[in-house]
C-alpha cells in the first residue's frame, strides 16, 4: 500500500459562499474540511440559502485553527470556539457566526461530506 499526502492548497472539492469557503480533502477513507470565514459571514445569511435551510443540522467534530465564532442554538444557548480548541456539535438546529475582526479557520473531521452542500 503507498503513501499518500495531500494538502488542502490542491483539495478534492471546494464549496463556495459569501465571505467563506470550505475545502475537503478525501484521505483515507475519510472527508476532511477545511472551513475559512472572514469577518461578517453567518451561516444563516451565506450558507442557508443556498442549502435550503434555516438552520444547520449537520453533527461536528473539529478543531479551531484560527480566530473566533459561535454556535448557537434555538434553546438560547450560545457557545464560542477559539482557536486551539477541538469541538464537538451535536445535529441539533444552530446558527453560527464570525465573531470578531479576524479571519476563522477550523479543521472538520465529521460532518463535512454533508456541510454546505447545495440542494439538489
Amino acid at each position: 500500500m503507498d503513501v499518500i499526502l495531500k494538502r488542502f492548497e490542491a483539495p478534492d472539492e471546494v464549496r463556495e459562499m459569501p465571505l467563506g469557503r470550505f475545502e475537503l480533502v478525501r484521505i483515507g477513507g475519510l472527508t476532511i474540511g477545511r472551513a475559512t470565514y472572514q469577518p461578517g459571514w453567518r451561516w444563516s445569511e451565506h450558507v442557508g440559502p443556498s442549502v435550503g435551510a434555516r438552520l444547520c443540522v449537520v453533527e461536528h467534530v473539529g478543531m479551531v485553527l484560527a480566530g473566533t465564532a459561535t454556535a448557537a442554538f434555538e434553546d438560547g444557548r450560545v457557545v464560542e470556539l477559539r482557536a486551539g480548541e477541538l469541538f464537538h456539535i451535536p445535529a441539533l438546529p444552530h446558527d453560527s457566526w464570525v465573531v470578531g475582526d479576524a479571519p476563522y479557520v477550523s479543521l472538520h473531521f465529521l460532518g463535512a461530506d454533508h456541510y454546505a452542500r447545495k440542494a439538489d
